[in-house]
């Protein structure tokens, strides 16, 4: 009875495990020629699509949280965002400079993430489309470049070992609460530099960035999967003071590390 109870916990306790594993792959280039640009290039992305999906159905909460209402999105057609993803679809990444193509690749993460859950109503949590809790981020979701690509090739193949730019953390949005906010409009060269430095204000100075509980800092899982991004501990806190202001900046003043980590993986949809 002993073995079998141990084998029934293992087994339950198992997809959590997977899961949280899934959501730290390191930052390693894709195989492939991801990182060519043409920085004489002036080509700009056509985002209008998206930026009309964004500007009707994403509102910011009093919470300071940015919810999409997918609901009302899937009951006009649960497939509105395919067009704009087949548009980024047949465009070459490398015609584009080295910011239009950051922003390129930001835009098509966060509108497969949310075309994902138009196409799946109802559910909780992004970690519900996969098998067990293991999400969708290994599915091969879009072609690029005639190459078939996962979100995980995004994130973890093409923006942070091209970038190497911690900001990314701040942009690429998973459909849940405890991520960084989902942008009110489409990432552009132009608007780059502005909207990641927005975007990492925003979300050091909200309490799912940083936030103290009896005396105890806590911050995002996020600075826990990818710390390595910053370097260490101390880095992360020395980028956040960079960004934090009154109450964020008093608690991170004298701060000498990190007590806990927390993630909300509840849908960010508009309740």
């Amino acid at each position: 009875m002993t073995i079998t109870l141990h084998r029934r916990q293992l087994l339950l306790a198992a997809p959590f495990i997977w899961a949280m594993s899934a959501c730290v792959p390191q930052s390693k280039m894709l195989a492939g020629n991801w990182g060519r640009y043409d920085a004489k290039s002036d080509r700009k992305v056509d985002n209008s699509q998206w930026n009309a999906f964004l500007g009707r159905y994403v509102v910011t909460g009093s919470d300071g949280v940015n919810r999409v209402a997918y609901a009302r999105a899937a009951k006009t057609n649960t497939r509105m965002l395919r067009p704009y993803i087949t548009s980024l679809e047949k465009i070459d990444p490398a015609s584009l400079n080295k910011d239009e193509q950051m922003a390129f690749w930001i835009n098509l993460y966060n509108a497969v993430t949310a075309d994902l859950i138009l196409q799946n109503p109802g559910i909780k949590s992004i970690r519900d489309l996969g098998i067990f809790t293991l999400g969708p981020w290994n599915k091969d979701l879009v072609r690029i470049n005639n190459s078939a690509l996962s979100l995980n090739d995004i994130e973890h193949g093409i923006l942070r070992p091209i970038w190497k730019d911690v900001r990314i953390h701040y942009a690429v949005n998973c459909a849940s609460i405890g991520c960084p906010n989902l942008a009110l409009r489409a990432y552009s060269g132009e608007e780059l530099e502005d909207m990641l430095q927005q975007a990492a204000a925003d979300f050091i100075n909200h309490p799912r960035g940083f936030t103290q509980k009896e005396g105890k800092i806590q911050a995002s899982r996020i600075f826990d999967w990818y710390g390595s991004d910053w370097g260490d501990v101390k880095s992360i806190l020395n980028h956040a003071r960079l960004y934090a202001k009154g109450d964020a900046a008093a608690m991170l003043a004298n701060a000498n590390g990190i007590d806990s980590y927390d993630y909300d993986w509840k849908l960010n949809a508009v309740e």
